[in-house]
């Protein structure tokens, strides 16, 4: 026997019976791991395309009746379509896990067919183009996704009961039949059967709401006039409450739940103001009926734009007392923005998402400069380059085809670096004729589908120029320049010599990029700006100018998204630092100072942080001096503490924390006495967790039991009790999980979970901390059952293994099973058996999860070969194994 085949044996002795037999099963096995490997008719090496439109959609309307104490819904679904091009026989609709009832059509139905992932409806006789035809499903489901319940019995409050609906990706296909593509779009309704104390609130208009007889229901009906796609669906019901605005005839709503309601006002309260600016800089009018915002508990996202009525995370609430920490500003921009950019022009597929997502993301920013000043906008590209200049090999272009799902394309590069491929194009084009351009191509293609080219197309037309090498370096291929400056004055020749060399790593990927650029010289009579255009590899620039400059900005406008290296002299970076003028340049001078030690450097920095005049600035000054961690800069910023924006105080309280000396557990200690900001009391007890005093585990445990609004004091000191690593924590913090934990967000119980476990984790007896984290891995709430399954792994219990094998062995993959997996692993990690026998341990959770896929591809396979046999064959094969 090989060794091979001695550990396959072994392996399955250790499953008993969880593996098929090593023999004929296995050779069964690869065969149909050879099909597998068979690429679908669609795809190319993971390449991603829209799908074939057979039909053209006219309407959707929906019927739902939620259950929701079995958290279950029944869907009745009416699609009415036209074939588009040739005639139909089959209609196949994406449909996961839906238990269909019935099926019917306005032509005669051959049959039909439930796969788990798609209902195929079989006519009796082709249907001819253009002919409108009508097929009716009764179904019921309970989503796994796609539509979300939020009850008293899965730990909400009472009288609090709701649920929402998420599409985007492809999730509303868990819920009722649908294309679940966005290269279709249709009108749709939705009728949602409630109890007569909640609301319902969907996209488009409110027609109707009745209250039936039959069933003590209130019928809502909703209908949505105009197309939108498919993800864009939404349905949100339970017991909410609202406030209501008004922007010209369009009404704003924005929903809380009753608990929350005191609060709506704060983030709702610019949202008329929002879609002002927004009509005026896009030039187009808001393109639906109303506006309807609604947060809900748990939002699997921060916020989703759907169409005319957005879901927002309850995370965004806050109240007074956290000052300018907290704003809805920057999400309630982009949802609201998507409404022009995603809702009333969509991408064609996801490689496109960044003509969504990049859009919305930027347009948040001009509001932002709107509201706030230029300044303010500036600093929030500023941070979103920091994101992605940071990143030294990134391969993939913003456009790209080659992707595992959908909700991988949801990265920086369709958010930041979308926003700041529009920037640039703002910045070339200039203000005017960019907003013609963005005005020019919604109109064009409004209520239908865009890819990159259309867009460019537009541009092209209305500027006159070619913007194709724009595109090709910036949006399909990837990276960004990577610049290396230099600077020299040369008195007698009375030249500056700017040298720039691209040093990014080319490929067939990333291109050397083709970029104009101004430099600013500054002298004592003005600013003198030089247009250049970098293009080779290294290059020198030279300009005649009457004088020496007393500063240069590269790129002074910020209008490249650019790694940059230029080390300012000293003289000039003063210079920069006390030029008001120009907020970016502060940044970089401050980047720069953040690299020296000297105590020139630091008193520049302590000068900024007290006396700029934009909070940014200070801030990124506090973040400077405790990373330079001298004596000096704790000095500088224990002596900073005086800060009316509330931003930077917190940034100046983190930075104290960040020393660890006794002075600075002093200050933290006082900061915790006089401060009344619990956003910055969090930051102090991130601070107090480096030291293990008497007092700081009375502080900890005192503000572990004490209130705040979604409970941010007591996530602070589990987070500091988990730092510290004292088990002495584990038996208050269990009590308060006990005491507390229905007041607790799902997150900060999930943190407090954690927290036990990883303090519990090399106790002698740990039963106590198993039970009650094991008590959780039931939870009806996913992210807290999670929560306690990973927290089992970390607390390394071995007697909880085979509650989490229940997990893992499921025969259906989900989180649930993969972080089962995970835990188990852990534990016999930090068990002691013989390294191979963990090593063997290891591969058995690894062929047990071979083995659950390799037998779903096989019964999908036999399934394919079963009804692509002729009936005739069938009857044989029935006689052949009859008795």
């Amino acid at each position: 026997m090989s060794s091979l085949l001695n550990r396959c044996i072994l392996i399955g002795m250790v499953l008993a019976g969880g593996l098929p037999c090593v023999g004929e099963e296995l050779s069964e096995i690869q065969c149909v791991k050879s099909t597998a490997f068979l690429a679908p008719s669609d795809a190319a090496g993971n390449r991603n395309y829209a799908p074939d439109r057979k039909i053209d959609i006219v309407h959707l309307a929906l019927e739902v009746t939620p259950d929701f104490g079995s958290r279950t819904v029944t869907v009745k679904t009416v699609l009415r379509f036209q074939p588009i091009a040739i005639p139909l026989r089959e209609l196949i609709l994406d449909a996961v896990d839906l238990d269909f009832s019935s099926v019917t059509a306005t032509d005669p139905i051959q049959a039909h067919q439930v796969t788990g992932q798609k209902l195929i409806v079989t006519f009796a006789a082709p249907l001819p183009p253009g002919k409108e035809v009508s097929v009716t499903t009764v179904h019921t489901a309970e989503p796994s996704k796609g539509l979300y319940f939020r009850t008293p019995e899965m730990g909400y409050k009472k009288g609090e009961t709701h649920l929402f609906t998420q599409g985007e990706a492809i999730e509303a296909r868990h819920w009722y039949p649908c294309f679940d593509a966005p290269n279709e779009k249709f009108t749709s309704e939705i009728t949602c059967r409630v109890p007569d104390d909640m609301t319902v609130i969907s996209n488009g208009r409110l027609m109707s709401e009745t209250r039936e007889s039959g069933s003590g229901l209130k019928a809502v009906r909703w209908l949505q006039d105009k197309p939108h796609v498919n993800y864009l669906m939404s349905l949100v019901a339970g017991n909410f409450e609202k406030i209501e605005d008004q922007y010209g005839d369009i009404r704003l709503a924005f929903y809380t739940l009753p608990s929350a309601i005191s609060e709506a006002a704060t983030s709702f309260r610019n949202t008329r103001d929002m879609m002002g600016f927004f009509e005026r800089e896009i030039g187009v009018p808001y393109p639906w009926h109303k506006y309807d915002q609604i947060c809900v508990n748990d939002f699997v996202a921060g916020g989703m734009e759907n169409t005319s009525a957005t879901t927002l995370t309850d995370n965004t609430l806050f109240t007074e007392a956290s000052e300018t920490l907290r704003s809805s500003d920057g999400l309630v921009a982009h949802e609201l923005a998507h409404q022009w950019f995603g809702d009333l022009v969509t991408c064609k597929d996801w490689s496109h998402l960044w003509l969504n997502e990049g859009f919305a993301t930027f347009y948040a920013h001009l509001y932002d400069g709107f509201h706030n000043g230029r300044d303010s906008m500036l600093y929030g590209l500023y941070r979103d380059a920091r994101g992605i200049l940071g990143r030294t090999n990134d391969t993939v272009p913003i456009v790209t085809r080659t992707f595992e799902s959908p909700d991988s394309q949801f990265s920086f590069r369709a958010y930041q670096k979308g926003s700041w491929v529009l920037h640039m194009l703002r910045s070339q084009l200039g203000e005017s004729i960019y907003r013609n351009c963005v005005r020019t191509y919604l109109e064009q293609h409004a209520y239908g589908n865009v890819e990159t080219a259309d867009l460019n197309s537009v541009i092209e037309s209305l500027s006159g120029r070619s913007f194709d090498q724009f595109f090709d370096q910036w949006v399909y291929h990837a990276h960004h320049p990577e610049l290396e400056v230099t600077y020299a004055w040369d008195e007698k020749a009375g030249l500056a010599k700017v040298s720039v060399t691209q040093t990014q790593k080319t490929s067939n990927e990333v291109l050397l990029f083709n970029l104009p650029l101004k430099v600013r010289f500054k002298l004592a009579s003005g600013n003198v700006d030089r247009e250049i255009r970098v293009s080779a590899q290294s290059e020198d620039f030279h300009f005649p100018l009457p004088s020496a400059p007393v500063g240069m900005r590269f790129d002074p406008d910020y209008t490249v998204l650019a790694k940059i290296k230029l080390q300012i002299p000293d003289a000039l970076l003063e210079s920069q630092l006390a030029d008001e003028s120009d907020v970016v340049g502060r940044l970089l001078a401050i980047e720069q100072l953040s690299g020296k030690r000297d105590a020139a450097s630091v008193s520049r920095l302590a000068k900024s942080l007290q006396n700029d005049p934009f909070y940014g600035v200070r801030l990124e000054a506090a973040r400077a001096l405790r990373a330079i961690h001298s004596d000096a800069a704790f000095d500088a910023l224990a002596d900073s503490l005086d800060q009316d924006d509330a931003r930077v105080r917190a940034e100046v309280v983190s930075g104290i924390g960040g020393f660890y000396r006794e002075a600075a557990f002093e200050k933290t200690l006082a900061i915790l006495k006089t401060e009344k900001n619990p956003e910055i009391l969090a930051r102090a007890l991130d601070g107090l967790a480096a030291y293990s005093k008497p007092v700081t585990r009375e502080t900890l445990l005192r503000f572990l039991n004490t209130d705040s609004y979604r409970e941010r004091l007591a996530g602070a000191a589990i987070r500091a009790m988990r730092e510290q690593d004292d088990p002495d924590f584990t038996t208050p913090l269990m009590k308060a999980i006990r005491d507390r934990g229905e007041a607790l967000p799902t997150s900060t119980l999930g943190q407090a979970l954690a927290a036990v476990a990883h303090l519990a984790r090399n106790a002698e007896d740990k039963s106590e901390a198993s039970e009650l984290i094991a008590g959780f891995t039931a939870n009806p709430r996913e992210n807290l059952r999670l929560a306690a399954i990973r927290a089992l792994g970390t607390l390394g219990d071995s007697t909880t293994i085979p509650a989490l094998e229940t997990f893992a062995s499921a025969s259906k993959a989900s989180p649930d099973q993969k972080a089962a997996e995970d835990a188990i692993r852990a534990i016999r990690a930090t068990s002691r058996p013989g390294d191979d026998l963990k090593t063997l341990r290891n591969e058995v959770l690894d062929l047990q999860k071979e083995n659950r896929d390799l037998k779903k591809e096989f019964e999908s396979l036999k399934k394919k070969l079963e009804a692509g046999t002729p009936a005739s064959d069938k009857k044989r094969e029935r006689r052949r194994k009859s008795p």
